[in-house]
């Protein structure tokens, strides 16, 4: 083989080469993209709200003195029922009877002074009127007998005018005693008046006296049960201090922290599964009762109330801490899409999926979203079952893609719970139940 003849085949060679160099690198960029694909299925789907909560009575008061003084008897504990108008605390009040005695002295003093005033008054009165009622007969009496003198000649008229001006003035002097009379029966006169005024302050002073010594004894407002206990015999308790906390009778609630993000999700009248810490094995029913219209501002939370069907579980104490699962929403057969799916969501639940069809091609698709979770949403328009799902982002719509199923099983796990740091927080999180 000459020179010439070899380097010929060189240069075929490397041609050859070449071409297949090229024809590789168009094969490439042709290919379709492989890309993640998940079927839409239905399946049953239901929404909740974990929240911690607290037992609470429907009212607690907190009982406390009006007065200062030394405590002489603590007659319940914690955890007695008690019922109203129950003696709690009784205060030493040897000081505030002897206060009432004497009040009450001073008013029976008052009391026979007034008697005695308008007894007195009222006698002398009387015979001031007696003897008025006399002269006067005597005047009219007197005056007859000189009509009958003037009559006969006896005595002259200016006699008989005497006598008429002694019967007037008798007149005027009965009707100023009977005057006396009633006006001493309808005011009483100064000195009765003033007695009347005295009894009063009196009567006044006896019943602030026994009022005080009322207060004396801090007695139940209501039938109900002693929580906590703050005072022991011989203490010197202050008006405004607790003594004693009660929660009065009545339905058990529970309490829970809301965050408000979740608020849109919560309904009056939805159900709620419960279950203690210490009671792990003992699951109860509670209603959602109302929803508080104040958010707070300075957790951004807002106050859930949840009502126990009566009795409820004995074991429940005050304050006591509780898990609660609140069912937001259920579908006993829903078509279910993972978040993941979704490309971009609009206002009224709307949103965009990527879907691959029957060729091959990635289309775009407007989809209206019905009940969340964490981590799936049901479909109610735009899909049906069936349809492949594009995950990823390895194609564009309108491109020609090539298929595999996703790796994982991302619908089945919606079961997961809500973070618990996000409880933690003080807030709550959605925990998702599917395929229930």
């Amino acid at each position: 083989m000459n020179l010439s003849s070899l380097l010929t085949r060189r240069r075929l060679l490397l041609l050859a080469g070449l071409m297949l160099v090229v024809l590789l690198a168009l094969l490439w960029t042709q290919r379709r993209p492989q890309v993640e694909v998940l079927p839409l299925q239905a399946a049953p789907m239901l929404s909740s709200l974990q929240l911690s909560a607290r037992v609470a009575a429907r009212s607690r008061v907190e009982v406390g003195s009006t007065l200062t003084g030394r405590v002489l008897q603590v007659l319940v504990r914690e955890g007695d029922s008690v019922v109203a108008g129950q003696a709690l605390i009784r205060l030493e009040s040897d000081e505030l009877a002897a206060s009432l005695s004497q009040a009450q002295a001073s008013e029976r003093a008052a009391s026979a002074r007034l008697a005695g005033l308008r007894s007195s008054g009222r006698n002398g009165l009387q015979a001031g009127v007696a003897q008025a009622q006399s002269v006067l007969l005597a005047a009219e009496a007197d005056l007859k007998r000189q009509q009958a003198l003037v009559a006969q000649g006896f005595v002259s008229e200016a006699r008989l005018d005497e006598a008429r001006r002694a019967v007037a003035v008798a007149r005027a002097q009965l009707a100023s005693a009977q005057a006396q009379v009633q006006g001493n029966q309808d005011q009483g006169g100064s000195d009765i008046a003033q007695a009347e005024a005295q009894l009063a302050q009196a009567r006044a002073a006896t019943a602030a006296a026994a009022a005080k010594l009322a207060q004396a004894t801090l007695a139940a407002p209501a039938a109900g049960r002693v929580l906590s206990r703050s005072a022991e015999p011989g203490q010197i308790v202050q008006p405004g201090r607790a003594l004693l906390s009660l929660a009065l009778e009545g339905p058990i609630e529970l309490l829970a922290q809301l965050d408000e993000r979740y608020l849109a999700q919560l309904r009056v009248g939805q159900t709620a599964q419960v279950l203690a810490d210490a009671y792990p094995n003992q699951r109860f029913a509670a209603t959602v009762q109302r929803i508080a219209p104040l958010v707070d501002a300075q957790r951004g939370s807002i106050e859930l109330r949840l009502a126990l069907a009566p009795p409820g579980p004995a074991f429940l104490r005050e304050d006591m801490t509780l898990s609660v699962e609140v069912e937001t929403g259920r579908r006993e057969k829903a078509l279910v899409l993972p978040l993941q799916a979704l490309r971009g969501e609009g206002p009224d639940g709307e949103a965009t999926v990527w879907l691959v069809d029957a060729d091959g091609r990635v289309q775009a698709r407007r989809v209206k979203l019905g009940l969340r979770t964490l981590e799936a949403a049901e479909v109610l328009q735009g899909l049906q079952a069936g349809d492949q799902l594009m995950l990823g982002t390895a194609a564009q719509p309108g491109q020609r893609v090539r298929t595999r199923p996703a790796s994982g099983a991302p619908l089945a796990a919606a079961g997961s719970a809500g973070s618990k740091d996000s409880r933690d927080a003080g807030g709550s999180a959605i925990s998702n139940a599917m395929g229930r």
